[in-house]
């Protein structure tokens, strides 16, 4: 098997338990640390915190198709949609960003 893969620190696949507030109810969402740590990093480039980020997915998803069977799941393939295509995020993070806002 591939060192890159078994040499991978055990602390980015520690699962890691976070309680998140959605519409105003309190709950906790189990996932590795890899994850988290890409979620705040989406979060960041969107100039929010991490709650609000995972609060407003949450709502558009709901919005968009009624219901949401796995939100952890979703999550975690947030991060690789992110992940696969993170310059044509970038790019559209930018194009939405105010023009004051832009260095």
């Amino acid at each position: 098997m591939c060192k890159i893969f078994r040499t991978q620190d055990p602390a980015t696949y520690a699962a890691e338990t976070r309680a998140i507030r959605l519409n105003g109810h309190a709950t906790s969402i189990r996932l590795e640390a890899a994850f988290w740590t890409t979620l705040e990093e989406i979060a960041a480039l969107e100039g929010m915190s991490l709650g609000r980020f995972v609060s407003i997915l949450h709502d558009e998803i709901l919005l968009d198709q009624g219901e949401l069977q796995n939100f952890a799941s979703l999550l975690r393939v947030t991060c690789l949609h992110w992940l696969n295509n993170r310059d044509a995020y970038q790019a559209d993070i930018a194009r939405r960003r105010p023009a004051s806002l832009v260095a």
